[in-house]
């Protein structure tokens, strides 16, 4: 145990694991293993293997982040992306007609189904669906544009279907 906390680093639960499973591998192999000093070296060069094993895992991910470090680490709500996200959205939201907007807190928001909201409105899930398709493009579409340029060109189809109001439930 003294060698394997020499091999982590003084980090206590890291060679308790390392003990398990050298103790593991020892119990996997105790038909092999005599009552000898070869042994010893044998248990000594187990652990030294896993200890490098365990590094190399450890450097090939990325780094973990404790939860408490990712509570206090700052927004980086000061880019240029999150002030033009702050303007552009909402002039995006209020460039969707009234129905478009309803449909998406509907479905996105309040999490409705396309079944129960074809229902409640009187047209085909198909209809729905690509209603709710067509909402969120001219929104991502809105978002995007900077208001400096024309909007960009729609094929007609989406056109009609996002200007046209849903039935009202009777």
């Amino acid at each position: 145990m003294r060698f394997l906390r020499k091999l982590a680093n003084g980090e206590r639960h890291a060679a308790e694991d390392l003990f398990q499973e050298v103790m593991l591998r020892a119990w996997q192999h105790v038909d092999d293993l005599q009552d000898d000093p070869s042994t010893l070296s044998w248990l000594f060069t187990v652990a030294r293997r896993l200890t490098i094993d365990a590094v190399r895992r450890r450097n090939a991910r990325p780094p973990e982040v404790e939860l408490a470090k990712a509570r206090t680490r700052p927004a980086d709500d000061d880019t240029m992306a999150s002030a033009l996200a702050a303007v552009s959205i909402p002039l995006a939201w209020r460039a969707l007609t009234s129905g478009q907007r309803q449909l998406l807190l509907d479905v996105h928001v309040g999490g409705e189904s396309s079944e129960v909201l074809a229902k409640r409105l009187g047209t085909p899930i198909g209809t729905v669906k690509s209603r709710a398709h067509y909402a969120l493009r001219a929104l991502r579409d809105g978002a995007y544009s900077t208001g400096d340029e024309e909007p960009a060109a729609r094929p007609s189809h989406s056109r009609r279907v996002r200007d046209r109001e849903p039935k009202a439930a009777a």
